[in-house]
C-alpha cells in the first residue's frame, strides 16, 4: 500500500531519520522490560525499534490510514484506534506498570502529558519527542523563563530531563520549528502532603498572572495570604515544587492523594 500522507489537522510530521528514531527508542532503556505504549506511531518508524525488545508494544493511533498501514506492515503489533486523550490507560494496559513514548503531535502534546499525570502511579517512565519550546518548558527548573504550569505539575511527580534537539529537516513535512526529546522518570514522592486540588489551583492562578508577585496573584485562591510571607515578593517561575506545596498548606490542614 502507498505511504501515509501526513495530515495537517492531526499535527502529523513523520520522522524519516532512522538514527534519531533509534535514539528516541533508547531513551526508555532502563524500563525496556515493561510494556510500552506508543502514542501516534504514524508509519512505525519508532515502533520498529521498540519491537526489538518488546514484542507486545501497544500503539494508539487516531488516523485510520495509519492504522491500516501499521496493520499491513506490523502484524504482530497491538493497534488501538482512537483518541489517546479519551482513553483509560489503566484499563488499556491491564492495570500493570508501563512506559509511554512517542513522536507526539505538536498540537496536543501538552494535553498528552496532563493525561499521563492522571495515571502517574502506573507510568514510571514517559519519553519522546515534541516541539522544542514545549520540551524545554517541561524540563525548566526554578528561575528560568521557560518554567510554567506544566513544568511544576509534572516535576511534582517526575524528574524531567531534556535529552537532545532534533532538526526540522528530518521530518516529512518539515515543521517550522526544531524538536526536543525528553525523558520523565517517576520520583519517590507518594503524596504531596497538601490538598492536590489546592496545589494545582495555586500553580494555575500564579502562572496565570506570572508578571505579578505571588502575594498579588495568589489572592484568588488564598484570600488571607500573609503580607509578610517570604515567598510573597517572588514570581511563580522562581518557585520550586516544594515552595508551591508550602503555599498550598497555608490556611489548610493539607490533604493526601
Amino acid at each position: 500500500m502507498n505511504k501515509v500522507k501526513p495530515k495537517k489537522a492531526l499535527g502529523q510530521h513523520f520522522l524519516t531519520d532512522l538514527g534519531v528514531a533509534r535514539r528516541i527508542a533508547d531513551t526508555i532503556g532502563d524500563f525496556r522490560n515493561l510494556p510500552a505504549l506508543e502514542v501516534g506511531p504514524g508509519m512505525g518508524v519508532l515502533t520498529q525499534f521498540l519491537l526489538e525488545t518488546d514484542p507486545k508494544v501497544t500503539v494508539v493511533e487516531i488516523d485510520r490510514e495509519s492504522v491500516a498501514w501499521l496493520g499491513a506492515h506490523f502484524p504482530e503489533l497491538r493497534i488501538v484506534e482512537g483518541d489517546f486523550l479519551r482513553m483509560d490507560l489503566a484499563e488499556l494496559m491491564g492495570n500493570e506498570p508501563f512506559t509511554v513514548i512517542g513522536n507526539y503531535p505538536y498540537n496536543i502534546s501538552s494535553q498528552i502529558f496532563f493525561h499521563v499525570l492522571d495515571f502517574k502511579d502506573l507510568i514510571p517512565c514517559c519519553a519522546g519527542m515534541l516541539q522544542r519550546e514545549v520540551a524545554e518548558r517541561l524540563a525548566a527548573g526554578p528561575g528560568t523563563k521557560a518554567r510554567g504550569i506544566l513544568s511544576v505539575l509534572l516535576q511534582a511527580w517526575y524528574d524531567v530531563e531534556y535529552l537532545f534537539t532534533v532538526s526540522e529537516h528530518v521530518f516529512n513535512p518539515p515543521p517550522k520549528v526544531k524538536s526536543g526529546v525528553i525523558r520523565m522518570t517517576r520520583n519517590s514522592r507518594t503524596d504531596l502532603g497538601c490538598d492536590p486540588a489546592r496545589f494545582k489551583a495555586i500553580v494555575k492562578a500564579t502562572f496565570g498572572q506570572r508578571r505579578k508577585t505571588i502575594r498579588n496573584s495568589i489572592r484568588s485562591v488564598i484570600a488571607d495570604f500573609p503580607a509578610d510571607h517570604p515567598l510573597g515578593g517572588l514570581r511563580p517561575e522562581q518557585l520550586s515544587v516544594e515552595d508551591f506545596i508550602s503555599l498550598a498548606r497555608i490556611g489548610s490542614e493539607g490533604g493526601k492523594q
